[in-house]
């Protein structure tokens, strides 16, 4: 995975951020693979290029938090992006 990744999570703020925008594929990848009822470790390795066995807390916490956050951008973060920009 090319883009920055943060250990901890998407940061969740009230509206679509700077992270979410660089992760949207990332979110839709894992929404998909959520979908198709693909096993997490598969999911974190495709997606992110973790070894969940390697470090299975650490790719737990990657996956669920993004997954959650790709949850919340396709129920309420989406409305955000058909708004005007503020500047």
């Amino acid at each position: 995975m090319s883009k920055p990744l943060r250990e901890d999570g998407p940061p969740l703020t009230e509206r679509v951020n700077d992270y979410d925008e660089v992760h949207f594929v990332t979110y839709l990848r894992l929404l998909d693979a959520d979908a198709d009822g693909a096993d997490w470790r598969e999911a974190v390795e495709i997606i992110f290029g973790i070894d969940a066995d390697a470090d299975p807390v650490r790719a737990k916490r990657i996956h669920d938090t993004h997954l959650a956050r790709a949850r919340w951008m396709s129920k309420v973060g989406y409305r955000h992006l058909l708004e005007p920009r503020m500047q």
